[in-house]
């Protein structure tokens, strides 16, 4: 019974038929007409609430209405994710549904609702879209359907979904969009230049016959003294170079930007470094460190190992400690024995905080190509270019242009140190990591 009442709701139509019965009874005190009005009205008022509730819930009606949240595997984080809602209306007339999902608290939102109408057997599809700005698990609440027959005095509750759970994982989505592009050689349409390779830094494959238009500079002369005719040697791209992703996982990298955390950002440009890398027949590798080394994942390119290294990042946040360089470097000495490409992706807000943290970089460099991976201040760098009108507005923009310097003589001192940088906006980071990825690729840096 108390099922019963708990999927029973008032609709406005209940109220204002009690509001127009109770008027008719005050006016009948004073006009007898109206007092017999208000009592046929009454008992037709009980006899439609009666004919409305039978029509609800008649007979097997708990299966009249169907309804089905389809949700995908995973969500990725910063992308546009589609939810599928079906409906079916098993009633013999026209029902009017009021939907109320309620969505995961990380939405915040709480005004989820649509109204439409199905016919009988009429069956529905409802579509709508989500944008997940931090990663982890995402819990749905129940998919409430609220159901009213033409009569309309109440509304019956249905419940269907509850407690469902979706992971949202790094931006897999961008990362299928740059491994489609690679592939496709359409990387120029998202912004990745063409790097005109330089000279043959590569690794030799075999000796074959001279084909025209080959390379003058590839003949094998002993070989072709001993055939008797041109041969020449064929090289190919180095393969199984270990790329490593550093990702830092200190206060500096909590920063927003447009609803994600620089964390994010990092974190969505080393799955798809990590991808690219692996179809350039590299092999791939992590390691995520603030204070402690949070996790390691050593380089491969075995058919799963792109989805071990998604599975150690969902779930990497902050823990607003200083990063021990020291101690990154340490590891990195003990566990990589190969000369290997580190990305590492950080933030530095000061030039002071730089100089800090270059002795160590300077280490790291020596064994390895290292490339600093860091993010312009787009606040500071726009409130820059702003006009100033006020004394006020001239001393905030100095400041703001003296800190966007700032990242610029980071970059330069970087570079006399023998260091790799990037310096990009949190949005650009990946096709700029990108760019610098195969740089020094064809340059054969590495």
């Amino acid at each position: 019974m108390r099922k019963f009442w708990k999927s029973i709701f008032i609709n406005p139509r209940f109220f204002i038929s009690l509001a127009v019965i109770m008027v008719l009874m005050i006016l009948g005190q004073y006009y007898p007409a109206f007092y017999v009005s208000a009592q046929l009205v009454f008992w037709l008022f009980l006899l439609l609430l009666l004919v409305d509730l039978l029509l609800l819930f008649m007979g097997r009606s708990s299966t009249k209405i169907q309804a089905k949240r389809l949700l995908p595997e995973r969500f990725s984080n910063g992308d546009i994710n589609k939810v599928e809602l079906t409906f079916l209306n098993r009633f013999n007339y026209t029902a009017d549904i009021t939907l109320i999902d309620e969505l995961p608290v990380q939405f915040q939102k709480r005004d989820f609702e649509e109204k439409f109408t199905l016919k009988p057997g009429q069956e529905k599809t409802y579509c709508y879209e989500v944008s997940p700005v931090m990663r982890g698990e995402y819990s749905f609440g129940a998919l409430n359907i609220f159901v009213r027959s033409p009569i309309s005095l109440i509304s019956r509750r249905y419940i269907f979904n509850q407690n469902a759970m979706v992971k949202v994982y790094p931006s897999y989505i961008a990362m299928r969009q740059f491994e489609l592009m690679a592939i496709s050689n359409r990387l120029t349409e998202i912004g990745v230049k063409k790097i005109r390779r330089i000279g043959h830094q590569m690794e030799f494959d075999q000796i074959r016959d001279y084909i025209t238009g080959d390379d003058y500079r590839t003949l094998n002369w002993k070989a072709t003294a001993r055939k008797s005719r041109l041969m020449v040697n064929q090289y190919q791209d180095e393969k199984s170079q270990q790329v490593f992703s550093l990702i830092d996982m200190g206060r500096s990298m909590k920063m927003p930007f447009n609803g994600m955390t620089l964390l994010d950002y990092a974190i969505n440009t080393s799955l798809v470094i990590s991808n690219i890398a692996m179809l350039k027949h590299d092999k791939a590798g992590l390691i995520t460190y603030s204070k402690t080394i949070h996790s390691m994942v050593p380089a491969a390119r075995t058919g799963r190992h792109l989805q071990s290294i998604m599975e150690v990042l969902y779930n990497q946040q902050t823990d607003y400690k200083e990063p021990n360089l020291e101690l990154l470097y340490a590891q990195i000495k003990r566990r990589v024995h190969q000369r290997s490409l580190m990305m590492l992706y950080t933030n530095f807000e000061s030039l002071s905080s730089a100089r800090r943290q270059i002795p160590f970089l300077q280490r790291l460099a020596k064994s390895h190509l290292l490339v600093v991976v860091f993010f312009e201040n787009t606040e500071l760098w726009n409130r820059a270019q702003q006009k100033s009108e006020t004394i006020e507005d001239i001393y905030v923009k100095t400041i703001a242009e003296k800190f966007v310097f700032d990242k610029k003589l980071i970059v330069r001192e970087l570079k006399q140190h023998g260091i790799h940088a990037v310096l990009s906006a949190p949005g650009d980071l990946t096709v700029n990591t990108v760019n610098k990825y195969l740089e020094i690729k064809s340059r054969g840096l590495l």
